[in-house]
């Protein structure tokens, strides 16, 4: 390996940010790819479908072949409140293979005893961030139905470019809470990304079969990344 691309992928490493290694099997010359940098050719959609799926390969393209080596941050789930709800997902999401940590500032939810071998911040989410800010491979679930405590990690979320964003809530509420973004200098275009009411549309009513429901969606998003873009690509 280049010694450059070396240091090009511990630099996105430490900064949470995906890199594909394509290797030339001809010739044995590398180069590093950002998850959006324009590939061209018969790469580009190699390319964008390792991004998606994490699995690194051999591909043929231009009649020469290639290996792509796929280097994605462990996915992460931000759960702001800590309910019912997060009890369930906590164990849930950790199974399917995500980093998950809970914040919530009412002391008497965010508790060691509710949530066992979870990491839990016991603080304002706005203070949280400061040390731990949100980026691209973050999915952030907001479940209190407080706006003091949901809707500065929301805007914070959308601002990020989090692969998902979801908040508990009917309709109706979700219409006052599209008010205040706004009025946080949010675009409503920007707004239409939270997923609420959260949760793919199963008929869940308990804690446990929303957070099924939470989780599936968040899935789905983390797989879908980049095809909206792809589909306008090919369009034009």
């Amino acid at each position: 390996m280049d010694p450059k691309s070396l240091k090009e992928i511990n630099e996105a490493r430490r900064a949470r940010r995906a890199v594909i290694l394509v290797t030339d099997l001809t010739d044995g010359s590398d180069r590093v790819v950002r998850e959006n940098d324009r590939v061209s050719g018969g790469l580009a959609e190699p390319v964008a479908k390792a991004f998606r799926s994490g699995k690194s390969g051999t591909v043929e393209s231009d009649g020469r072949k290639h290996f792509l080596n796929v280097h994605l941050p462990p996915p992460r789930l931000v759960v702001i409140g800590a309910v019912h709800i997060s009890q369930a997902l906590a164990p849930m999401a950790r199974i399917a293979g995500y980093d998950i940590e809970i914040i919530d500032p009412r002391t008497a939810f965010a508790t060691p005893d509710r949530f066992p071998d979870v990491p839990l911040h016991a603080d304002w989410p706005e203070t949280v961030l400061k040390d731990r800010p949100f980026d691209p491979y973050t999915a952030v679930a907001a479940v209190t139905h407080d706006p003091k405590i949901d809707d500065i990690p929301l805007k914070a979320a959308l601002d990020a470019g989090c692969f998902y964003v979801g908040a508990l809530g009917s309709r109706k509420t979700h219409g006052k809470r599209v008010e205040r973004l706004m009025a946080m200098g949010l675009a409503r275009e920007a707004i239409e990304r939270i997923q609420a009411p959260i949760g793919l549309d199963i008929g869940a009513a308990s804690p446990a079969e929303i957070a099924v429901a939470v989780l599936a969606q968040v899935i789905a998003a983390f797989r879908s990344r980049g095809l909206a873009e792809e589909e306008k690509s090919r369009a034009a």
